[in-house]
């Protein structure tokens, strides 16, 4: 009662407008540290295996022993009704005859048998579940039956399940090991999301020989029920996680996984390895989706076990970058030489230092030195020629990071000479990596290096990978940050007129378009497409010839033939009448040979657009079976889709994520080949493909092959879209793996006193004026607010407040514009969705001053549309007693408000929408 009155007080006041003690989800989301709904999974005060044994080679028996191995100081419940005592402890014949609380129960016994024993947890008020039985989906029908059995048997009774064929929960400083692993784990830094418990058990293993200890351990197994974005979630909130490694082999929902990852991701490093490729995508290109999908979410993706753990290493120490210009110091040229050629292979880029750091350290260099990056100092170099190469080199402006190299050779001092570099780096704004090459006779100085929190590896290759981790995440970054709208509101597109013709053609029960009917839908969104006019005869084609404008291109147009090369369809370069006459006729008949079953409505005639140098590529718009539609650019291929060597990323996309999917496709390519408007006229076409993938989900491809780069900009000469009813979804952009910016909710509003007001969801470039508002609040409102007196929001807090996923959240800021002065956030209505996806929780905040004008109304009102379009439900919190003001408010609203005898300072307040 005390806690929850605390709790309450101290989030609102009179003078701050807020819902008291929501879930601890919505804590979460606002930055505050409540437990998560999870914590029953990973911190449980008591937990009953069901299933144990004195076996020590079963499940049920080494999991028991585990716990009680790994000094679990909570209540155990070993669970088998064929005995009274297991391992020396009482046993009890089923969970629901336990007469106390239980938290966490863990099922290793047969799958059949699961069903009953997790309805018996459910009913008995159990927090969370592990199911370690294997026997579900993988075995066909049935057991794909039995794991849908499980998931309705949690979620009926709100039982978060982990599992099946889970390896388990491990908290090493909580003394927690509810594993059937054998390996120990040490406390540590890093958490450890494994899907194949084979590949868990070897990767504990390697850490318990490598001193590498963990914060958590979770193996989701199946995913049935808390997948990847769940435990995503619960890690980013973890005080005692500072990075996370995630093993995945497959992605189930590929929404709530990038979800929970970008969520994971703007406050820690994240390092991804999945095995494999894409199993449902097309092979390599199915990987480059997954790339793209890691890239998006701020993520970085490694190969190899031993990338995983030098990327978690590396990214611990919480080194930031700029830049990813490397220089690399180096007392032999070979391994300098090794660095620079791993480098090239990563696209690293190697740092060109300024005459005058060289200058520098002319003077402490033999005469016949020669500078160059990487920098041999030489064999006799001592610690005095490393500390000034490091202090040159890192204080060079054209440097963004140093990789220091030392081979113990006769006159080498390994530990004075790292000494030095530590020194030089303490203080450094910029990444030093060190690989101190060698075993005994460098042992010691690799225990200076780990003492000093400097990264160090035992090879180039692996000292250049970890900065290649490093100026990834940082690009990964700035790619997380990005948050395009949906579709373009200086020139609108004409959705609604695309959607009729997709409409007439899926109910003439055609799956593509006609070529002329594609480029209708691309010129309603804005693409710019070649002129076409579709000719159902000699004559007309004739006319159309003349129309456009000799010379002409004629390919056949049927909705059957995507590569109508392939069978004689395609005509260029016809310059008279009478060809435009004959060439009508060969394609009719030599098509009709090739394709006697396709449809064929004519001819498209088209203008021929020759150039002195065409410069061409195909653009594509597809759909990966995981994560929805993806965008591509290529190499102009006459009939392939998708093109090998494919750049694609997710979208929505903005110019920034457009310019860095255009670098990348066109950074083979001599400088001289494709010019800075042909890039920027590229970059224009794909924001607008993007709006069609945003709001077209029955599109699943468009190929537009090729796109001409000219004086007029980009052009699609052809485009082929191919289409399929949709699956039904109450959802929004369900078919796409990350929600764009809802900027449709913008409105203006005037207050009483005729101030104006844009009130809109809130973005990741609101940081500043969100912490202004924050700390512009009286310090009583911040601390009922935050729990605690806050003089300052930190940079996670500031994170969490407008780096939102707008799937699963939204909050809709307030921003007043005084006349000559900067905008700024005068209010801020806020809710989270719980994890049943049907009631969410909200809160409200009022600047102090600008109290009494109705907005808090307002927002309320136009939060709860909001939710409604989401296909919430519910919404709902809890008012302390004494707030009678928002008690009011809510009652207005048609809250129904219910008192509680046991917590009379708390109404909770709960709404249909």
């Amino acid at each position: 009662m005390l806690e929850t009155l605390a709790a309450t007080v101290a989030l609102f006041s009179c003078k701050s407008l807020g819902l008291a003690r929501p879930s601890p989800r919505f804590f979460r989301e606002l930055g505050t540290l409540k437990r998560h709904y999870l914590h029953k999974l990973f911190e449980p005060r008591s937990v009953a295996v069901i299933g144990a044994s004195d076996r020590l080679d079963g499940v049920g028996g080494r999991v028991l022993h585990n716990i009680i191995e790994g000094g679990f100081e909570g209540e155990l419940y070993p669970v088998n009704p064929n005995r009274e005592a297991v391992q020396g402890r009482a046993a009890w014949p089923r969970v629901s005859a336990i007469s106390r609380p239980v938290d966490l129960a863990i099922l290793a016994i047969p799958a059949a048998s699961v069903a009953a024993a997790l309805r018996d947890c459910a009913e008995s008020g159990v927090g969370a579940a592990i199911v370690m039985s294997a026997g579900f989906g993988e075995i066909g029908s049935a057991g794909a039956g039995l794991q849908a059995e499980l998931v309705d048997i949690a979620r009926t009774h709100d039982l978060p399940l982990l599992g099946p064929n889970s390896l388990g929960v491990l908290r090493p400083a909580w003394h927690f090991n509810a594993s059937f692993a054998k390996s120990r784990s040490r406390p540590g830094k890093v958490a450890l999301l494994a899907q194949s418990v084979g590949f868990c058990n070897a990767l504990l293993d390697w850490a318990d020989s490598n001193d590498f200890g963990f914060s958590a351990v979770a193996s989701p197994g199946a995913a049935s029920d808390v997948d990847f974005g769940d435990l995503l979630d619960f890690l980013s909130v973890d005080a005692s996680t500072h990075s996370v490694l995630v093993y995945v082999e497959r992605i189930t929902d590929a929404r709530a996984f990038l979800s929970g990852l970008r969520m994971t991701a703007r406050v820690k490093p994240v390092i991804v390895l999945k095995s494999g490729r894409n199993e449902a995508g097309d092979g390599a290109l199915g990987d480059r989706v997954f790339d793209a999908a890691i890239e998006r979410a701020g993520a970085v993706r490694v190969n190899t076990v031993h990338q995983l753990f030098t990327a978690a290493r590396t990214l611990l120490a919480g080194t930031r970058i700029t830049g990813q210009r490397l220089a690399v110091v180096s007392n032999a040229g070979g391994p300098g030489r090794m660095a620079a050629d791993r480098a090239r292979r990563r696209g690293v880029s190697l740092a060109s230092p300024n005459a005058g750091t060289y200058a520098a350290l002319r003077a402490l260099m033999p005469t016949h030195w020669q500078p160059d990056n990487p920098l041999d100092i030489l064999g006799d170099a001592g610690p005095e020629r490393y500390a000034a190469a490091c202090k040159a080199l890192l204080e060079d402006s054209e440097v963004d990071g140093l990789l220091v190299l030392l081979t113990p050779q006769g006159m080498t001092d390994p530990e004075a000479c790292a000494a030095a570099v530590i020194e030089a780096a303490k203080g450094a704004r910029k990444p030093v990596v060190a690989c101190w090459m060698g075993q005994d006779l460098v042992a010691r100085s690799r225990e200076l290096l780990a003492a000093a929190r400097l990264p160090h590896f035992t090879s180039p290759e692996r000292g250049v990978d970890a900065f290649a981790y490093i100026a990834a995440y940082r690009r990964n970054q700035a790619v997380l940050l990005q948050v395009p709208p949906p579709a373009s509101e200086e020139q609108p597109p004409d959705i609604e007129g695309a959607r009729l013709m997709i409409e007439n053609a899926l109910g003439e029960r055609r799956e593509a378009l006609t070529t002329t009917e594609a480029k209708a839908v691309l010129r309603a969104f804005r693409v710019p497409v070649s002129p076409a006019i579709n000719a159902s005869s000699p004559a007309d084609a004739l006319v159309a010839a003349e129309t456009l404008g000799l010379p002409v291109a004629m390919k056949v147009n049927s909705p059957d033939i995507p590569r109508k090369a392939a069978v004689g369809g395609v005509r260029l370069r016809v310059r008279d009448a009478h060809e435009v006459r004959t060439a009508y006729r060969d394609i009719i008949a030599q098509v009709k040979a090739a394709r006697p079953d396709a449809r064929i409505n004519g001819i498209s005639v088209e203008p021929l657009l020759e150039a002195d140098d065409p410069r061409e590529v195909a653009v594509v718009l597809a759909r990966d079976p995981a994560f929805g539609p993806y965008i591509g650019i290529g190499a102009a291929r006459d009939g392939l889709s998708p093109m090998a060597g494919l750049q694609v990323a997710l979208p929505p996309l903005n110019g920034f994520l457009a310019r860095e999917l255009v670098r990348r496709a066109l950074e083979g390519a001599p400088p001289e080949t494709f010019s800075e408007a042909d890039a920027e006229s590229l970059v224009a076409m794909l924001m607008r493909v993007s709006e069609l993938a945003c709001e077209l989900p029955e599109l699943v491809e468009l190929t537009m092959n090729p796109v001409r780069l000219g004086g007029d900009g980009a052009v699609a000469l052809d485009a082929r879209i191919a289409v399929h009813t949709r699956e039904a979804s109450t959802r929004r952009y369900g078919h796409m793996a990350i929600h764009p910016y809802p900027s449709a909710m913008a409105e203006h509003w005037q207050l009483a006193d005729g101030s104006d007001l844009l009130v809109r969801p809130i973005r990741p470039e609101d940081a500043e004026m969100e912490r202004a508002f924050v700390e512009g609040l009286s310090p009583e409102s911040r601390y009922y607010r935050f729990m605690y007196r806050v003089d300052k929001l930190s940079p996670m807090m500031l994170a969490r407040f407008t780096q939102i996923d707008y799937d699963r959240e939204l909050a809709l800021v307030a921003i007043a514009t005084p006349d000559g002065l900067a905008p700024r956030i005068i209010g801020v209505a806020r809710y989270v969705a719980n994890p049943d996806g049907e009631s969410c929780e909200f809160a409200l905040t009022i600047a102090d001053d600008l109290q009494h004008q109705g907005m808090g109304r307002r927002l309320m009102q136009q939060l709860m549309n909001a939710a409604r379009d989401r296909g919430l439900e519910v919404m709902e919190g809890e008012v302390l007693t004494a707030n009678r003001r928002m008690l009011r408010l809510c009652e207005g609203l048609g809250f129904r408000l219910v008192y509680n005898r046991e917590e009379p300072d708390v109404v909770a307040v709960r709404r249909h929408l």
